[in-house]
């Protein structure tokens, strides 16, 4: 199954267009890839991540009370609050709006009542960040409809600290920075430390960005990344107790893992090598990406790939089966799992004229020794969000 992402013009999408008055103010909120750099962003490293042409679609309408009605066109449902009563739902989808506007509250900006209206053609489960582009396109409706004149920056975190508060998940700030800072045609270089951030432009002639979908979301998924957060910072306090200057996994080297954290804990000094090897070898595919060395790239997300499954431990048989697959293919340039693991997609660099059989021929095999359909993305990288109408 072939989804060509290359169509989207940000059109209002036809199941939203019933949910639209006059004074309706619609927004898109795209979804996002990392090419390199997984897991690094909440331990302050370097993220290369950029938007897709999958996004989430938000139509807000004001109402003359304090109700706020939401509705989600694709699961037909329809939750029912008020501004003075935000909390928590045990319904998830809601969660990321809600946490939002709890966010502008605290703010300081008065809220009043609205109907949104949500729907995206982001694939839910594939690791593209479905959640964080809920996140900003509410976000940014907020921002215009209620004259709250926030920067990009401040909206970005204000969505994460939603996610980390009503979500549940603590999440860095990758996710919700790529899909409000997105640019076509370019990756975004951001150092998650300082928030500092260069558009680096990315040459993809002849090579197309393939996602290969497994299906598959783990349950262990939202918990294991909250457990692998706890599992770094636990490595930063043990090299803390040698070096005060220290604050996080981006201060430290592989000479201080192998000397403090390595006799402690075995499966600690693992989770902080990955992290430390990848800040440094996404800086080498930054040079990569300047040389215009897509092969040596590519390599290098094979070796994030490894790092991954058997130091991160945050991969799944599926994902390690079509990366393993795929690595034996001359026209794949590179391949890893993205996102925060367990399920999910794995992102593939291939060579144009070979992605009709690459996806073919794996969806194949992958059907046969794995008992699961395959999904196939093709992707490009389009613009941040912005107002649709």
């Amino acid at each position: 199954m072939v989804a060509s992402l290359a169509e989207v013009k940000y059109n209002i999408p036809d199941s939203l267009k019933k949910y639209i008055g006059d004074n309706t103010l619609t927004v898109r909120s795209p979804g996002r890839i990392n090419l390199i750099g997984e897991h690094t962003d909440y331990n302050n490293g370097f993220v290369l991540p950029a938007a897709i042409d999958k996004a989430a679609y938000l139509a807000v309408t004001p109402r003359t009370d304090n109700e706020i009605h939401l509705h989600s066109v694709d699961l037909h449902d329809v939750y029912i609050t008020s501004v003075d009563s935000i909390a928590k739902s045990t319904v998830s989808w809601p969660n990321y709006l809600l946490g939002v506007v709890e966010q502008f509250k605290l703010a300081g900006i008065l809220i009043t009542g609205f109907n949104a209206a949500l729907t995206a053609d982001i694939p839910i489960g594939a690791g593209l960040s479905s959640s964080a582009a809920v996140e900003c396109a509410m976000a940014l409706a907020l921002n215009v409809l209620f004259a709250a004149n926030f920067d990009k920056l401040t909206l970005v975190k204000m969505a994460q600290k939603a996610e980390h508060d009503f979500a549940g998940v603590q999440c860095g700030i990758m996710d919700q920075f790529a899909s409000m800072f997105g640019k076509k045609n370019h990756v975004i270089r951001l150092d998650c430390r300082s928030l500092e951030y260069v558009y680096e432009p990315l040459n993809m002639d002849g090579i197309k960005i393939v996602l290969l979908d497994t299906n598959i979301k783990h349950s262990l998924a939202s918990s294991e990344y909250n457990v692998r957060r706890k599992q770094c910072e636990t490595g930063v306090a043990i090299v803390q107790q040698h070096n005060a200057d220290v604050k996080s996994l981006r201060d430290i080297n592989m000479e201080m893992l192998n000397s403090y954290v390595l006799p402690i804990d075995q499966v600690v000094y693992n989770r902080c090598k990955y992290v430390v090897e990848e800040y440094n070898r996404l800086l080498d595919a930054c040079c990569d990406l300047e040389q215009g060395n897509l092969t040596a790239f590519g390599s290098r997300m094979f070796e994030t790939h490894y790092g991954l499954s058997n130091l991160y431990e945050v991969s799944c048989a599926e994902l390690d089966f079509l990366v393993a697959h795929v690595k034996q293919n001359p026209a794949v340039l590179g391949a890893r799992m993205m996102g925060g693991g367990f399920g999910g997609c794995t992102i593939n660099l291939v060579k144009e004229e070979a992605v009709d059989d690459l996806i073919e021929q794996t969806a194949k095999v992958y059907r046969q020794q794995m008992h699961h359909e395959l999904k196939a993305y093709i992707a490009k990288i389009e613009d941040g969000s912005n107002i649709v109408r």
